[in-house]
């Protein structure tokens, strides 16, 4: 979901607001999530296209001044611009960030948001531990409200799985 970048200004630019980890999730960066959408200069200024995870994300206004501030920190004149369209899916995290979430003990979410069966509550969430499938939803809200809380009953640690939207 990342737009070529055009020059090497602007892959300096998006290099540094790449880097912007998630405060809510801070193994994994904007980029991971695929919520830096693109960056292009314009008259000399940086700027920054962001979609939020979902509109009442409380992060989100963090995010924005996290990247701005990158930005300047590398040399740059900055302005975010809030992309609400098309709306962010978990499938623009990449495949890094879906391994940096597992690292980190968080079930990532499903490859494919597509799936019916998780409008039911179906899915089947491997621990991000011990990889088995035994495992049981605790609460339809983790740490935030982006994720569910899980236990695994094979090796009977909690954790969280990054919802699938």
């Amino acid at each position: 979901m990342v737009a070529a970048v055009q020059s090497l200004e602007e892959a300096r630019a998006w290099a540094a607001a790449a880097r912007v980890p998630d405060p809510e999730v801070p193994c994994v960066t904007v980029e991971d999530l695929g919520i830096l959408r693109w960056l292009r200069m314009e008259n000399g200024v940086a700027v920054a296209g962001v979609t939020p995870t979902y509109s009442g994300c409380p992060a989100v206004l963090a995010i924005e001044m996290a990247i701005e501030a990158a930005l300047r920190d590398a040399g740059f004149d900055a302005r975010i611009e809030r992309v609400m369209s098309p709306p962010w899916t978990t499938d623009w995290i990449t495949a890094a960030g879906r391994e940096k979430l597992r690292a980190y003990g968080i079930a990532p979410p499903e490859q494919t948001s597509g799936s019916k069966m998780a409008l039911f509550g179906e899915t089947t969430v491997p621990c991000p531990r011990c990889a088995s499938t035994a495992t049981e939803k605790l609460s339809e809200f983790g740490s935030t409200a982006c994720k569910a809380q899980y236990r695994c009953t094979a090796c009977a640690e909690p954790f969280d799985y990054f919802k699938c939207i």
